[in-house]
């Protein structure tokens, strides 16, 4: 071997030494652990990790500049609003106003001046000036036995600009932050001025501000904040604005705040709905849910305690606007999500105003019939959570029917008859509904079975009962070779043996002995024809095989 060979593999081995180091000392690195050198020839030292006394530096450094200078500008700003809210009867009120204002401009300014130098602290020191002169502002009425203005109106007037004035600096800004601040001072002028309209305006006005912030800039943090405070803000007007030293009690006479409610709704939707970016993540489907829960569940409280007599009228009106954006988030942007918690919010609001309509037990039965529309749209929707989701109100219902009516009536027939249509409506639609199973008409011609019979038992006479669980029987069988069916053949053989079991208890224990001996006859008659039936198939079957082979 010559000595340029040596050369070369002398280099290799060089190079996977270099290679090897450097592993090793990434995985010291990670480990935290002390590097050494495989050899002092290498050219190339290995990577040193930091130490962990400049960890420890760079975490004082972030907690002496932004915790500090974050949690210096909060104490000050607590200790500046305890010391304006005290009355100090002796101090004229108009010194407090003065330097109040004086010094919430000046904090507004310097906030702007050091927006480059000291981003970090920038806004906070701009939030702060803007509640200086908010809280100066509510002095000239407040906070003192003497006020400098009695009437409240100017008040008003100076804390809605203020609060608007911090939501443009905030959307100025880019900050989220800053603006939702400003949105929450819009919401405590609205409380603190008391007067409903102003409220409902403040709300509503705040709302269209954060869908235009959400369509444009998608702030979606921002916006869930908006959602949930503007119901909130509502609640608390409901319940008599306590937070100003009203006595808690509730708002009754006022139905035109239900329609504000609605208003909320819409303008929240509508955001969603014309955002460029629409998805269905948790972020978005957590906004429909608490729109949808809390609008309606606010809406659904007012009406009850507050409107009963309108409430059916109100309930519809909900129905059909969240129905109708179901509609639409699923035709235009095939959303199963959003049409999921809308329609449903929808049917909730249309069995309230059946409920609010009709008596006891009357409007269980429509209650019944509205579940084969939701059956309906919900092939239309291709939503197979909303038929899971109806089918368990369904039974629920049926069981509420039982317990609160007392007696049996023709409405629990009518249970049994929708339950059969829901499953033949499922059945013929279910290329649409993307399920892979029978599992949920199964269910539903399962309850057809029990249910039919039981409200038969009930309805008529011990004596008519076989008679009429024989005629049903019957019908199953006609409906299985009309559509073509299995599935209604099993529920006939199924009716028919519980029309045995029925004949021989009715035999040991009635002692109508005319309809005993005729239900026996009838039984026997209809087994015996019902075999001929299946032997004859049974012998068509054969034949065509035969002739097939």
């Amino acid at each position: 071997m010559d000595s340029s060979e040596n050369d070369v593999t002398g280099k290799e081995i060089l190079r996977h030494l270099k290679s090897i180091e450097s592993r090793i000392s990434k995985l010291e690195t990670y480990l935290d652990l002390p590097s050494a050198k495989i050899d002092e020839d290498i050219e190339e030292g290995p990577i040193i990790p930091k130490k962990k006394s400049e960890t420890d530096e760079e975490l004082e450094f972030r907690i002496g500049q932004f915790w500090f200078a974050k949690l210096g500008i909060f104490v000050f700003l607590v200790g500046w609003l305890i010391g304006n809210t005290l009355p100090f009867e002796e101090v004229n009120s108009m010194l407090f106003v003065v330097i109040g204002f004086v010094t919430g401009l000046v904090t507004i300014f310097a906030g702007i001046f050091f927006k480059n130098r000291f981003p970090h602290i920038s806004g906070w020191i701009l939030g702060s000036g803007f509640a200086i002169v908010y809280i100066a502002a509510l002095r000239m009425h407040f906070f003192h036995p003497v006020p400098v203005v009695t009437d409240i109106i100017p008040i008003l007037v100076i804390v809605y600009i203020v609060s608007f004035a911090l939501i443009l600096s905030g959307i100025k800004w880019g900050s989220t932050y800053i603006t939702a601040f400003g949105f929450s001072l819009g919401y405590l002028s609205a409380l603190i001025g008391d007067y409903s309209i102003l409220i409902f305006l403040t709300i509503t006005l705040l709302a269209i501000q954060s869908a235009y912030l959400k369509i444009k800039l998608n702030w979606t943090g921002l916006f869930n904040f908006i959602i949930v405070t503007s119901y909130l803000i509502h609640l608390i007007w409901f319940i008599n604005n306590p937070l100003v030293g009203n006595q808690l009690e509730l708002q009754i006479g006022q139905p035109l705040n239900l329609i504000f409610i609605l208003f909320y709704v819409i303008i929240f939707t509508i955001a969603y709905f014309a955002s460029k970016d629409y998805d269905e993540s948790l972020p978005t489907a957590m906004s429909f849910l608490v729109n949808t829960s809390m609008g309606y569940g606010l809406f659904l409280l007012i009406t009850i305690l507050s409107a009963p007599s309108l409430g059916q009228v109100y309930n519809l009106l909900a129905s059909i606007i969240f129905l109708g954006f179901a509609i639409l988030f699923f035709t235009k942007k095939s959303s199963k999500v959003a049409t999921f918690y809308y329609a449903m919010t929808g049917y909730a609001a249309l069995s309230i105003a059946i409920i609010l309509q009709f008596d006891m037990p009357d409007f269980f039965m429509w209650l019944c019939f509205q579940s084969l529309l939701v059956v309906s749209t919900a092939v239309w929707f291709r939503s197979k959570f909303i038929i899971l989701a109806n089918f368990i109100i369904f039974l629920l219902i049926f069981f509420a029917f039982l317990i609160l009516s007392g007696a049996t009536s023709g409405i629990s027939l009518s249970f049994g008859i929708v339950a059969l249509l829901s499953a033949r409506i499922l059945n013929w639609k279910k290329d649409k509904l993307e399920l892979k199973t029978e599992q949920m008409r199964n269910a539903y011609l399962l309850t057809a079975l029990l249910i039919i019979p039981y409200s038969l038992y009930q309805l008529l006479p011990s004596g008519f009962v076989a008679f009429s669980w024989i005629a049903v029987a019957i019908l199953y069988y006609v409906f299985s070779l009309m559509l073509k069916n299995v599935k209604y053949r099993y529920m006939s053989l199924a009716t028919f043996l519980l029309t045995v079991v029925y004949v021989f208890v009715l035999g040991i224990t009635s002692d109508e002995t005319i309809f005993k001996i005729l239900s026996f006859l009838v039984l026997g008659a209809a087994l015996v024809i019902i075999s001929v039936v299946y032997t004859r198939n049974r012998n068509k079957s054969s034949k065509s095989k035969e002739n097939e082979g």
